[in-house]
């Protein structure tokens, strides 16, 4: 395989360690969906928990159960469910479950004793219980609390991040559904008072009165900006993946590189590109356009020095004038969170600082 990737753990850490401090005395929920943005779940959630989190967000069960499998005991939480979601395994591997239905509620309740957080809808629309339904949600998780099986762990959402107002509308939403949840029984203190938590990384780092008890950070930690004003490295963010690919044969006035779309690259980032800019990579001491992104190569321009073997960096953290990933997110009219995690698994990883 003529690609490779390569994590800087201790660039990871150092972001987890910066964000952790931010948002203190909140604590820190670390998201590892989607392994790991790209990065590998396992290796990312250890790092997460030796520098600064306290818990982990997955997407799903399975997810969760494989984290438990390789012997990391810290609460983990998962808060997507379908129609086959084995509950019964994630409670007996002490999985925290998000809740967004009576429903749901009630599959949970049926398959053991969770610990299980309520989610009120405040406009980001994916899943969560609505205003109108929220009512009906807490008083029944209340109900099968005093029987003894649910325990309430937490009251969350989602922001939508769209602007600014949108994200203080849903901030209101969210203390709203707090107020209806007091009201109904839920404790505001003490040792049963459920754990609060509305912001992710965007509101995480810019709109402290967000943050609640905890902070799920997600893609500010891989080192990539949430906002569109600043970049990761204005940030203080470090990217932890490099990604590079050999030449492997020479087409005239191209260099052809060993990696392509089935490795992750988006095949929209070519000069015909919705930003109006191609990529570029960094081949050498100079940057090299791309003009075409087949399935498995990527042609960039050469030079008569370019030689079979030479190695392309396609992104990294930018320190040596290579592109980032929110380099090519802009080219491929895109975020940075897609380009890291379609980053193939076929490539090899190699983790640095272990």
């Amino acid at each position: 395989m003529s690609a490779r990737i390569e994590i800087d753990l201790d660039a990871f850490r150092h972001n987890v360690r910066t964000l952790a401090a931010l948002a203190a005395p909140a604590r820190t929920m670390l998201a590892v969906k989607a392994d790991g943005y790209g990065h590998g779940m396992l290796p990312i959630a250890r790092a997460s928990l030796e520098s600064g989190a306290d818990s982990l967000a997955v997407l799903d069960v399975p997810a969760a159960l494989a984290i438990r499998a390789a012997g990391i005991d810290a609460q983990v939480f998962a808060w997507l469910h379908g129609k086959e979601t084995d509950f019964r395994a994630g409670i007996e591997a002490g999985v925290d479950l998000g809740v967004s239905s009576l429903t749901e509620l009630r599959r949970i309740a049926d398959a053991g004793v969770a610990s299980v957080h309520l989610k009120i809808d405040t406009g980001l629309h994916r899943n969560g219980a609505s205003p109108e339904d929220w009512p009906e949600l807490v008083r029944a998780t209340l109900d099968l609390q005093e029987a003894g099986r649910v325990r309430l762990a937490g009251l969350w959402s989602h922001l939508a991040d769209a602007s600014p107002d949108d994200d203080a509308a849903a901030l209101a939403e969210f203390r709203a559904a707090i107020a209806v949840a007091a009201g109904i029984g839920v404790p505001m203190a003490g040792p049963d008072r459920p754990l609060l938590h509305l912001a992710a990384s965007s509101a995480g780092i810019r709109m402290p009165a967000a943050r609640f008890d905890l902070v799920r950070f997600g893609i500010a930690a891989y080192g990539v900006s949430p906002f569109d004003d600043v970049d990761a490295r204005g940030l203080g963010m470090r990217a932890p993946m490099t990604v590079t690919a050999e030449i492997v044969r020479l087409h005239g006035d191209y260099a052809v590189l060993g990696i392509g779309s089935a490795d992750g690259l988006p095949p929209t980032a070519t000069p015909d590109a919705p930003s109006g800019q191609g990529a570029e990579v960094l081949l050498g001491d100079r940057r090299a356009g791309v003009f075409v992104i087949h399935v498995d190569e990527t042609f960039v321009g050469a030079t008569r020095h370019d030689q079979v073997g030479d190695v392309a960096v396609i992104y990294g953290p930018g320190d040596h004038g290579e592109p980032t990933a929110e380099d090519w997110a802009r080219w491929a009219a895109t975020i940075g969170d897609e380009i890291l995690a379609r980053a193939s698994t076929r490539i090899p990883r190699v983790y640095l600082n272990e």
